[in-house]
């Protein structure tokens, strides 16, 4: 079972693995003829009313399909408003191929003819609300013909997530949704055939650009901080994740860190705002104050990076996300403390494949591939009980959560069935074996963490930091983290080949 956002994500995968629209167009319009035939003989009247979108494409398409019926199109809206390029294409092709189609401009020139099949294909799974003219015309013209209703993909005006209807919503005999089923269709007194129409595995199973969706067509967090706890033995570590959050979205990027560092951390760029402690490392009589700060400003916490491995500062670090109640990336020296820890912080763990084994997770050879070992390590990640982003060449994501409540609740969330809470990430290229890249990591998912539940902003941020990567392919041969930076921004909100 896939949400309709879910569908939306993977739908984009596909395009982006090399499988086009256009093909997929093809397949569910061949899909809902097969249905037409299945209720009705050769030479039965059959009426498509179709939208503007690639619901409607869908629908041209499967007229094509049914060339031994009596075949008419009727177009919601002028042919010219048609959304996408392949809909058009396909509109184009009736007229061509000789098949009876009209544009209805207006809702009160919505009159179907009889016929033994009516194909609804106003509105796919991506429109919620109550229907406006013409659709709501059209879905109560539909619900009166004294024919067989065949949907595509989902009734128009019903919720494809919930069942629901706001408002006027045609009443299916018959719903030819694709790919999977859609929660919402279960609610419905109809007979729902799901459609293989070719979409891999591969494309909800790797993190591509559909992954980025809640970020590129969400609203941006208010008032988004990271506050870095990180800096000690090494500066730059804890510069490079704080820099990284900004370029992700954070409107503001604190570091907090002993006086001793403060002034190097902040001579990386003045966009940082270094608030220094007394010490040359943290130490657990500084923890008191920073989550005191960190949850004042409901801060997005980066614990980690630089902060080194001396006992004074890994007891601090526990001492840290036991008091600690809030949004937290844990990287580096801090991830071995995890699994000793008891919090109410919602975490998002990132180790590499030594720390992993060191938590007790998997231990993975360098030969291996992580994506090999991805259930290995899901299974880990629910013993551990928060989202765990294992690094390596292929970076794994799982969300260890053992309740789901929260990530099904919320609005950016994945599809919460168990399979759909482990993704692989292949972006990235050979130069990103530099040090750094997991600091531009941390810093990233911080940023999306913001605004997005924790796994949806660990796959985003995976894939972004990666595809940040990709994005200066030609300087792969000497990339530096810091290269990334300049990146981000494109790999987190598009750039033009996506």
């Amino acid at each position: 079972m896939i949400s309709a956002e879910r569908m939306a994500q993977v739908d984009e995968n596909a395009a982006a693995l090399g499988i086009p629209r256009k093909q997929l167009m093809e397949s569910s319009g061949n899909a809902v003829a097969r249905e037409v035939r299945a209720v009705a003989d050769p030479g039965a009247r059959v009426a498509v009313v179709a939208g503007r979108g690639n619901n409607g494409g869908d629908a041209f398409v499967a007229a094509r399909f049914l060339s031994a019926y009596d075949v008419s199109v009727h177009l919601l809206g002028r042919a010219e408003t048609i959304a996408t390029d392949i809909a058009r294409e396909n509109w184009d092709a009736l007229g061509r191929a000789g098949i009876d189609r009209e544009a209805v401009g207006d809702s009160r020139d919505v009159d179907l003819p009889d016929a033994d099949v009516v194909v609804d294909a106003m509105l796919g799974t991506g429109v919620t609300g109550a229907l406006r003219d013409p659709e709501a015309t059209a879905a109560r013209a539909i619900n009166d013909a004294e024919a067989t209703v065949v949907a595509v993909d989902v009734p128009s005006g019903v919720d494809a997530d919930t069942g629901e209807a706001p408002g006027a919503a045609v009443a299916a005999d018959r719903v030819v949704t694709f790919h999977d089923q859609k929660p919402g269709l279960d609610a419905l007194d109809a007979a729902v055939t799901v459609a293989d129409i070719g979409i891999p595995a591969a494309a909800e199973r790797y993190l591509g650009p559909g992954d980025m969706r809640p970020v590129r067509r969400g609203p941006p967090a208010d008032d988004a901080r990271v506050f870095v706890v990180g800096g000690g033995p090494y500066t730059g570590a804890p510069a490079l994740a704080a820099q990284a959050a900004l370029r992700a979205g954070a409107d503001l990027s604190f570091v907090a860190a002993p006086e001793t560092v403060a002034d190097g951390i902040q001579g990386f760029a003045e966009d940082l705002i270094v608030q220094s402690y007394d010490g040359e490392r943290l130490a657990p009589d500084q923890v008191d104050a920073l989550v005191e700060t960190a949850e004042a400003y409901d801060d997005v916490v980066v614990l980690g990076p630089g902060l080194g491995t001396a006992d004074e500062t890994v007891e601090a670090a526990e001492r840290f996300l036991e008091s600690f109640s809030g949004r937290a990336v844990v990287d580096a020296d801090a991830v071995s403390v995890v699994p000793e820890v008891e919090t109410d912080a919602e975490l998002v763990c990132t180790p590499n494949r030594k720390e992993l084994a060191e938590m007790g997770g998997p231990e993975i050879e360098g030969a291996d591939e992580l994506g090999e070992r991805a259930d290995e390590i899901a299974d880990f990640a629910a013993d551990l009980g928060h989202v765990v982003v294992a690094k390596a060449r292929e970076d794994v994501v799982a969300d260890g959560r053992k309740s789901a409540d929260d990530f099904r609740a919320h609005q950016n969330s994945q599809s919460s069935e168990d399979g759909e809470r482990t993704r692989v990430s292949r972006a990235g290229t050979s130069g990103m074996t530099v040090g750094g890249t997991g600091d531009t990591l941390a810093g990233t998912i911080a940023g999306l963490l913001a605004g997005h539940d924790a796994f949806a902003a660990a796959c985003m941020g995976t894939y972004a930091n990666g595809r940040a990567a990709e994005l200066l392919d030609d300087r792969r041969g000497g990339l530096v983290a810091s290269d990334l930076l300049d990146a981000l921004p494109r790999a987190v909100w598009g750039d033009r080949d996506e």
